[in-house]
């Protein structure tokens, strides 16, 4: 999965054990301090004078200087800027990167906030370092990230009955709340300011895209929009408090509703929009400088019926709802990607809220025809993958690839197969100690050497028309210890388990995850992040609200969900195996109606040599065996078709029967067998 896909759901509470906390704080002050000793020229030193600035920093004093110029026609004694967009997105566009331009960071997560006098940052544990390396001394930074240590910091510094303002397009719902109430308690006030005072300093912004929207192929759609508006109507007239609208926020829902995808956000194909649906109209807010006659005319856009999509200016959105909401009316919205900024128009009375839109709830289960061509283009990504893990082999023990190279090496062959539209995430490719960063992705300056003394995790994906991809492998070209053997074995322990498990239906993920790690905890291992997360097709990489943290939905057949345990060895090494499975019906012994369990749809070999199918259970050691099975079934004949020789003997090899101890895993040997024949048989008639 994606980097920034791990601030969102990655980071439970209970994960944390105080010990982990005060080892990981300890660890940081010995560097911080290591830096006031002997400093370290890639990053600032506010301590000396003048102080020193490393030439990864941006100069930020003029772009305070103006902000604070506006602060006081606003009349607010400081400035909230998050690290979001309008939609709440997980990626955002650069024109949205306010963050970025007003304290020169490029992280994914943090928060800046400006007063007249001071200006703090704040961001967690993985960015400490690049924050150094890339904010000026104008700032200062706080080595947190929760909403409660800025809230504490602003009743410290402004006084009581003066205002903070933020931009509430750029605050949740519940963001809004979490800082809202505390400083109403302390006799402070947050307020809207519409006008985005970054946007109006900010004389070099990038303009909006303007790139043509695009329809999906009819080969990858089953249900059409009006198929789809029809589903979402039908539930709103079936819901108790018969909502007359539902108003559709994140990018995802509007692009997944009428079957278009546009190119606004790194990694996601959407577009910046807007829907109102109602039970007989359809209001689509976009730049309709951007919907050629063709989607026009797709979209029904010359007509006025139930049927017939009126195109708004994008930026009229809220005005519209104002009017919309003086009527009769009743606007159902998910909170978790409706904005403050429309909520607050919304009057109460005519709100009705869930967690999620009908149309995020209806998206997640996918239909016969995304099934299919998801795994297909899983198939194909499974090719690229496997060729990368081919080439390392061969190359990685003379010395001359690094992280930089595997992660380009892997997009390139991705490029090259059908209905590839790009990654859909910055490539973690990580070796020995870098690896032990779950978050890590490499750059110029942190870039290592891949060797055969190290483990390498490299974890990837990519878009497809008919398909988003995301896989993790990892391997080690040498000789692993018997602690790193341990250690992957039992993570793919937890994948296993999971993966077969049997569950009857509404079972939440959070209810089940536990089985990814219990082979961990069983001799006291564990890893920090989420066990998995919804994926799209053609869409987000991480899709909500699929997955195992306790706010997604319960599991239901057609979900697709990654399944991804890790474990992580502080300055050594990083294991994470990360498959993508769909929820499919379960057969049983005494034939339970409608139980579940997972099919894997990720088809890349695990690394044999980490493997000790000793510490395995016979039902482990099948399951693994019915897995190599199926990836000769499944992905060997797409080898052959492209004439991949070379990949397709390392398949055969890297597929082989596990033996545990004297005891051969032989539940699926006859169909391993009929997959050896028709696999050679195959090789002979095309190669």
């Amino acid at each position: 999965m994606g980097e920034s896909g791990w601030c969102r759901w990655a980071v439970p509470l209970w994960m944390f054990t105080l010990a982990g906390f005060l080892q990981m704080s300890a660890s940081y002050s010995v560097k911080h301090s290591a830096l006031s000793d002997f400093h370290d020229s890639s990053v600032r030193n506010c301590t000396v004078v003048p102080p020193y600035l490393p030439p990864t920093t941006v100069n930020t004093t003029k772009r305070l200087a103006d902000l604070r110029l506006l602060m006081p026609a606003h009349n607010v004694s400081a400035y909230i800027i998050p690290a979001t967009d309008a939609h709440l997105s997980e990626y955002i566009a650069v024109r949205d990167q306010r963050l970025t331009w007003i304290t020169g960071f490029t992280g994914t997560a943090g928060t800046a906030v400006v007063t007249n006098t001071k200006a703090v940052f704040w961001t967690d544990s993985r960015y400490w370092i690049q924050a150094e390396r890339q904010v000026d001394c104008n700032w200062d930074l706080i080595r947190d990230s929760y909403v409660s240590s800025i809230v504490d910091w602003l009743i410290r510094e402004i006084p009581e009955g003066q205002q903070i303002g933020v931009d509430p397009f750029l605050f949740s719902i519940d963001t809004w709340n979490s800082y809202y109430r505390p400083l109403e308690q302390a006799k402070r006030t947050l307020i809207s300011v519409p006008q985005n005072l970054v946007d109006e300093v900010w004389t070099e912004r990038p303009p909006p895209p303007s790139e043509a929207i695009e329809r999906l192929p009819d080969y990858v759609i089953e249900r059409s929009w009006q198929d789809k508006v029809e589903e979402i109507r039908k539930q709103m007239m079936e819901d108790a408090y018969k909502p007359t609208a539902v108003l559709l926020s994140a990018l995802d829902e509007t692009a997944w509703l009428f079957n278009l995808r546009g190119s606004d956000i790194p990694y996601n194909p959407f577009f910046f929009s807007y829907t109102l649906l109602t039970l007989d109209e359809i209001w689509l807010f976009v730049d309709p400088s951007r919907v050629t006659a063709e989607i026009k005319e797709y979209l029904n856009a010359s007509c006025f019926q139930s049927h017939c999509i009126q195109i708004l200016e994008y930026s009229t959105v809220k005005s519209y709802i104002g009017r919309y909401v003086t009527g009769n009316v009743k606007v159902w919205i998910g909170t978790e990607y409706t904005t403050y900024g429309l909520y607050e128009v919304i009057p109460k009375e005519k709100l009705l809220t869930s967690a999620y839109s009908p149309v995020l709830v209806t998206k997640s289960v996918k239909d016969q025809t995304e099934q299919k061509v998801l795994k297909d283009a899983h198939v194909r990504d499974a090719v690229a993958v496997i060729q990368l893990l081919v080439w390392l082999e061969k190359s990685v023990p003379k010395g001359t690839e690094d992280e930089l190279s595997a992660a380009h090496f892997v997009d390139q062959k991705r490029s090259a197969q059908k209905h590839f539209r790009g990654p859909s995430f910055e490539s973690i490719s990580a070796s020995g100690p870098n690896a032990a960063l779950a978050h890590y992705s490499p750059n110029n300056e942190t870039n290592r050497k891949l060797s055969v003394d190290e483990m390498y995790m490299i974890d990837s994906g990519g878009q497809y028309l008919d398909g988003t991809t995301d896989i993790t492998r990892t391997v080690h070209w040498g000789v692993p210890s018997d602690f790193q053997r341990e250690a992957f074995t039992r993570v793919l322990m937890g994948n296993i388990d999971l993966s077969r498990l049997i569950f009857p239906p509404g079972t939440s993920g959070r209810n089940v995850e536990v089985l990814a790690r219990r082979a961990l905890w069983e001799v006291g291992l564990n890893y920090g992040h989420g066990t998995g997360h919804g994926i799209g097709n053609y869409f987000s990489v991480h899709e909500w609200p699929v997955g195992f943290q306790s706010n997604n939905i319960a599991l239901q057949a057609g979900m697709f969900t990654s399944i991804e345990p890790g474990y992580y060895q502080e300055n050594d090494f990083g294991i994470r195996i990360e498959d993508v499975a769909v929820v499919v019906k379960a057969d049983t012994k005494f034939g339970g109606k409608h139980y579940l369990t997972f099919e894997t749809v990720s088809l890349v070999p695990y690394d044999r040599k980490l493997i000790n199918t000793a510490l395995m259970s016979r039902e482990q050691i099948e399951w693994l065996d019915a897995y190599c099975q199926k990836i000769r079934s499944e992905v060997v004949p797409e080898l052959v078709r492209q004439g991949l020789k070379e990949e397709h003997s390392w398949v055969m090899k890297h597929t082989e029967p596990f033996v545990s101890g004297s005891i051969l895993a032989t539940a699926s040997s006859l169909t391993l067998t009929a997959a050896l024949l028709s696999s050679t048989l195959l090789q002979r008639l095309l190669f």
